[in-house]
């Protein structure tokens, strides 16, 4: 089955972002409620994975963080900076199947936000294990996706939800689960997963 490329989505939406199903136009309610947390991660050098409109990665320099955010899509880039102009955020295009290599090991914070889920469940393990590498010595995943259980059909449409099971690959990469919630969650329209990783500190 052929899904829709990202940036033809771009391209029949127009100017009327409403019609993309990503556009809250607002950050993340439940990275907002880490980053007020005791828990969050001290500003530092962090990225957003898959960042579409900026919401997430404007609220992360807001509060002080040195941000890259990246996206598949052009267009969606493209508007980030249309949106903000005088953002300090680095809004760059790339692919979170072939990331730089010289950016493995160097955030100590990167923000997952519903990504792997909308991309084809081939690409799955490849996405995990790209964007588990990006995790600096001692650097924290916030990671986000809708949830279902491990046996329970995946469905046959974008955007598929992810189990316990197929997020296995960012321990198998070297990150320790640190807290995981399964909410059922309204604006998701079911149940969804945020779950924390971190990579063990350097040893002394």
């Amino acid at each position: 089955m052929a899904f829709e490329p990202f940036e033809q989505m771009y391209a029949r939406a127009g100017a009327d972002l409403g019609r993309l199903p990503w556009a809250n136009l607002a950050p993340d309610r439940y990275l907002v409620a880490w980053l007020d947390s005791a828990d969050a991660p001290r500003p530092g050098r962090t990225i957003v994975v898959g960042c579409g409109l900026g919401d997430d990665a404007e609220e992360l320099a807001r509060r002080g963080h040195r941000v890259t955010a990246f996206d598949v899509s052009p267009s969606a880039i493209a508007w980030c900076r249309e949106r903000f102009p005088a953002s300090p955020v680095d809004y760059v295009v790339a692919d979170v199947l072939d990331l730089p290599a010289a950016w493995d090991g160097t955030w100590d914070a990167v923000v997952e936000n519903r990504t792997v889920q909308s991309l084809e469940p081939v690409h799955w393990s490849h996405a995990i294990a790209e964007i588990a590498a990006l995790v600096a010595p001692g650097g924290v995943a916030f990671v986000r996706c809708f949830g279902r259980d491990d046996d329970a059909p995946r469905g046959n449409t974008r955007p598929w939800p992810l189990s316990r099971r197929d997020l296995i690959g960012f321990t198998d990469a070297g990150l320790v689960e640190e807290a995981f919630a399964d909410r059922a969650d309204p604006e998701l329209r079911g149940r969804s997963f945020t779950v924390r990783y971190r990579r063990a500190p350097p040893t002394a």
